[in-house]
């Protein structure tokens, strides 16, 4: 079962959706690391000790993070919008076709507007 940590800027709408899929969430205000200016590098290293999947909406420092340091339990970065279900499915539904670990492994939901279509298109970038 995949396990996340959320850092404080994760919308608990979307926790909640990852919930109501079955998934084992773990906000930065459970685990009493809310409010308290721990870095994304801690955020990183405390989600690595708890076997948990970061899962965030801070796209800048967490794709830097990565790059300098391959060695976390796995950060799955989502798009700052407001279709908080139809990203969470859209998730869900690439999680359930992964056949690897997301270990190590960067996973960034992005949001293609197409011209001719009416709902916009979610679709998966992963980082090597």
């Amino acid at each position: 079962m995949i396990r996340f940590y959320s850092n404080e800027n994760f919308p608990l709408d979307m926790v909640q959706a990852l919930r109501d899929f079955g998934y084992d969430v773990l906000t930065s205000y459970e685990s009493g690391r809310a409010n308290q200016r721990i870095s994304d590098d801690e955020v990183l290293a405390f989600a690595k000790s708890e076997q948990r999947i970061v899962i965030t909406l801070n796209r800048d420092d967490f794709i830097a993070l990565h790059r300098r340091n391959k060695d976390h339990a796995g950060i799955i970065i989502c798009k700052d919008d407001r279709d908080y279900q139809g990203q969470i499915e859209f998730l869900y539904h690439y999680l359930l076709s992964q056949t690897e670990n997301l270990e190590h492994r960067l996973i960034r939901v992005l949001k293609q507007n197409q011209p001719k279509y009416a709902q916009p298109i979610f679709v998966i970038r992963e980082y090597l």
